[in-house]
């Protein structure tokens, strides 16, 4: 099961391979020979964009060089967000690489001309290490699983410093991330992007409860709404651990904003819940923080307070809701139920 492909789209790769060797060419000044080799798409990961790592190969100055690289291409079909945000995600990526923020894959090449791949893309350096992959959930099978309690204390703890630390990357730099004028950052921003994703989603499905619940979060609009990038899948998911359990790379901007601190860390605690924290059928998983853990030690890094995170949780629990229903759409699956939805939206 550790072997599942979840790429929304996947292509012959030897003829990936020539293309890119071609488009690098003028990229790699006096290389000559350039050649890709072991091109893979990751493992239990990437749904939303197709990524494909791969070694690339050449002779520069006498000598052989190499470096891997990983390619990411924007969803064309199979497009789980309205918003088309894949130039900021790479421009995003930069700041942080340049800034020293928080760990990056290198942005290296941005091509914004569909023509060589049908759609653009961008190329990085590659990063070796592991990442806790959703599909199988790895907190149930698999390298985390099998690690020891310090281990995976170390790999929690690395992780939430590293959630906080997006939040040292200035705002000045990061402006090309506003919104509409009506919402142009904070708290507004943020909501105004994901009443516009609940309408676009329910084009197809409609859902009162979304509706209802997105009522009931603005009359119960939080006083406490710092200022802050948002990273927009913020989860140890999108993080690689070196074989230290240290952070190496935090991953998958493609959804940011500046839409307050607080949306990050009520993404990382609610999906923590799901993915390792105590339910009927299963304990807390030994060594990763608890929430109340995670809240103390990211507020004690990023020195933001985390009064009415509750609310935040509740949008983001409306926010995975609404993605749910999108990725039900696409893959041809029944209508979330109701009733589960006013349940997990706790809607009044």
């Amino acid at each position: 099961m550790s072997d599942i492909i979840v790429a929304p789209h996947v292509r012959d790769l030897d003829d990936l391979a020539r293309a890119l060797a071609g488009w690098l060419s003028p990229r790699l000044p006096g290389a000559s020979d350039i050649r890709l080799e072991n091109l893979t798409y990751p493992r239990g990961a990437g749904q939303s964009h197709e990524t494909i790592l791969f070694d690339a190969h050449w002779r520069e100055g006498g000598e052989d060089r190499e470096q891997g690289m990983v390619v990411r291409i924007k969803p064309t079909s199979f497009t789980v967000y309205p918003d088309d945000l894949f130039i900021e995600q790479y421009r995003i990526m930069q700041v942080m690489h340049e800034g020293g923020y928080v760990p990056v894959a290198p942005p290296l090449w941005i091509e914004e001309d569909a023509s060589l791949l049908g759609s653009p893309f961008f190329v990085m350096e590659k990063r070796v290490g592991r990442v806790p992959v959703s599909i199988p959930p790895y907190s149930e099978i698999g390298w985390v699983v099998e690690a020891t309690p310090d281990q995976r204390r170390c790999m929690w703890e690395s992780g939430v410093r590293n959630l906080a630390a997006t939040q040292s990357a200035p705002l000045d730099q990061l402006r090309f991330l506003e919104g509409s004028d009506h919402a142009r950052e904070g708290l507004e921003q943020e909501f105004d992007k994901y009443t516009r994703i609940a309408a676009w989603v329910q084009q197809e499905r409609p859902s009162p409860m979304v509706e209802r619940s997105l009522a009931q979060l603005k009359d119960l609009w939080p006083d406490n709404r710092p200022p802050g990038l948002v990273w927009g899948d913020a989860r140890i998911g999108n993080m690689m651990f070196d074989e230290h359990f240290e952070v190496i790379a935090v991953m998958d901007w493609e959804q940011p904003t500046l839409g307050g601190a607080l949306n990050d860390l009520a993404w990382w605690t609610v999906n923590s819940e799901m993915m390792h924290g105590a339910r009927q059928d299963r304990p807390h998983l030994a060594g990763m923080g608890t929430r109340e853990e995670t809240v103390a030690l990211w507020q004690e890094v990023s020195g933001i307070s985390t009064e009415n995170l509750e609310w935040y949780e509740d949008f983001t629990r409306l926010k995975m809701m609404c993605l749910g229903i999108r990725m039900a759409t696409l893959r041809g699956q029944p209508p979330i139920d109701e009733a589960m939805l006013a349940q997990q939206l706790k809607v009044e």
